[in-house]
């Protein structure tokens, strides 16, 4: 089973997702498990603030160390072999590689290079030999921490606590819930016995690289003139794999 615990100060912009459709089933099969940490319950003084101002000035408001790292260690003194991942612009771009491997519970087969460490900062690999022999039988037992970040930013710090810094593309967003349910979605229907067929997270885009489904027709034959390829209709099974594998390309 594959455990999220998401950190965040939204809890109820996550939950109608999770509790839906595909999300909904998987935890309800115990594929997976949903926790949430309200980082406002590890705020500082009266308010209980999770934020301030930046050294340097300028505008916006930035996620201090001191609520982040006490959410993260409050759900590592449970479970020390927890992963953190935080998105973030700085983090490499997703893919369904990245995704598959999460669901494998092999994210720690990734080089160095692709998750790597905040400059400057020492801290023990997330490569523990709890998390290697996992990889190595390829066990999907694992737990995932997202911290979901919020106003202009965080305190740089705060990836020295960071396993995996992931981005979802070249734009920014207002916080990281939803780059959050995307992490989380994509790894999830990746779990076998989330997906109805057996073969429906092996042939589709992104399943080899940069491939894209071929593309796909259901009734009725003919819709205001635009008709299925017969090819499709034709039984031939030959032919039909045949045309699927012209009519399948390469994302650009």
């Amino acid at each position: 089973m594959i455990k999220f615990t998401i950190i965040t100060l939204f809890q109820e912009a996550l939950k109608p997702y999770l509790e839906s459709s595909m999300m909904y089933k998987a935890a309800h099969k115990g594929l997976v498990e949903f926790n949430f940490v309200d980082l406002r319950e590890f705020g500082l003084g009266p308010h209980k603030s999770v934020d301030d101002t930046p050294y340097g000035g300028g505008d916006g408001m930035l996620l201090r160390c001191e609520p982040v790292f006490n959410a993260i260690e409050s759900v590592k003194k449970k479970d020390s072999k927890a992963k953190v991942i935080l998105p973030t612009p700085v983090g490499d771009i997703w893919n369904q590689d990245m995704a598959r491997k999460f669901a494998n519970g092999q994210a720690e087969s990734f080089s160095r290079s692709i998750f790597s460490d905040v400059e400057n900062t020492e801290r023990p690999s997330p490569l523990g030999e709890g998390a290697r022999e996992r990889s190595e039988k390829n066990d999907s037992s694992c737990h995932y921490v997202i911290l979901c970040p919020h106003y202009e930013g965080y305190d740089e710090r705060i990836l020295s606590i960071v396993d995996y810094k992931v981005s979802l593309g070249k734009y920014v967003l207002t916080g990281g819930e939803l780059p959050a349910l995307i992490i989380i979605d994509s790894v999830v229907r990746l779990i076998p016995g989330v997906l109805g067929g057996e073969n429906s997270a092996a042939i589709e885009s992104f399943s080899d690289g940069d491939n894209l489904e071929y593309p796909q027709y259901t009734k009725p034959y003919d819709f205001r003139g635009m008709t299925v390829p017969d090819v499709l209709l034709s039984g031939n099974h030959g032919e039909i794999a045949k045309w699927r594998k012209q009519h399948s390309g390469k994302a650009k």
